[in-house]
């Protein structure tokens, strides 16, 4: 097809679409350009002058006052500030000095558990530390480690150690590191 042909084409179609678009919605037709009853046997009321606004009556708008009807705090169309209901609340109870913050713990103990011994009966379970620098240190239920630290316990998979001056304990559980 050619440019001209598509052309052509182009603008039949869109007379086409006026066309049926006019008949669809009631412009155009014969029928209603000629003044010819409809087919369909509904008569539309069409106003002589279309400019003509009907009145308006408001009376028959505005619902009439009766007790019925409830009274409302605010007019939505009318722009005022809204005004709050004062509530009585109490004041605050006084803030009371808090007591001072307790002393802070001893630092926790730098000893890793990273294996077990099991001796004879007699001797009991060993217990393997670490400091953390690379020494280790064996040792068995009432050894003191270090000159700081008492074994209380060796368990199958904890130590429990605290130190000498009585500040503390800690459970250090076996790492195996």
């Amino acid at each position: 097809m050619t440019g001209r042909g598509r052309v052509l084409a182009t603008v039949l179609g869109v007379a086409v679409v006026v066309a049926g678009s006019a008949r669809f919605f009631g412009r155009g037709s014969d029928a209603s350009s000629t003044g010819a009853p409809s087919t369909s046997g509904v008569q539309t009321a069409q106003p002589a002058n279309s400019d003509a606004v009907a009145d308006v009556r408001l009376d028959l708008v505005r619902p009439a006052a009766t007790d019925a009807t409830p009274t409302v705090g605010r007019n939505l169309f009318r722009f005022r500030p809204r005004v709050e209901p004062v509530v009585f609340r109490p004041p605050p109870p006084p803030v009371q000095p808090s007591a001072p913050p307790p002393p802070p713990g001893p630092p926790p103990i730098a000893l890793r558990f990273i294996g077990l011994l099991e001796a004879t009966q007699s001797s009991g379970r060993i217990a393997i530390l670490s400091d953390g620098r690379g020494n280790v240190i064996n040792g068995k239920e009432g050894d003191i480690i270090e000159g700081r630290y008492r074994l209380l316990r060796v368990g199958p998979d904890s130590a429990e150690v605290a130190y000498l001056d009585g500040r503390g304990r800690q459970v250090i559980r076996l790492s195996g590191q």
